[in-house]
């Protein structure tokens, strides 16, 4: 959410963006973080925070594959 409130509001940023901020410093090992922040994503869209998005359109995590972006809900 830290990230997202530094940017525009109609701003979304990509899951490994969020991976690389918790794990900075190591070139390589937010690759391990990177599935649990897609799942902290899916967590947030639950209680409404956020949006996962594909192509600029909200998706659900039954619908998702390949890259999403996750942006403020409501943006």
């Amino acid at each position: 959410m830290d990230l997202l409130e530094r940017r525009a509001a109609t701003a979304s940023i990509c899951p490994s963006d969020a991976a690389r901020r918790v794990h900075e410093g190591d070139d390589e090992g937010w690759r391990a973080l990177l599935e649990p922040a897609r799942r902290a994503a899916w967590r947030l869209v639950g209680s409404g925070e956020v949006e996962v998005t594909q192509a600029g359109r909200p998706v659900t995590q039954a619908e998702a594959r390949g890259p999403v972006r996750i942006r403020r809900a409501g943006s």
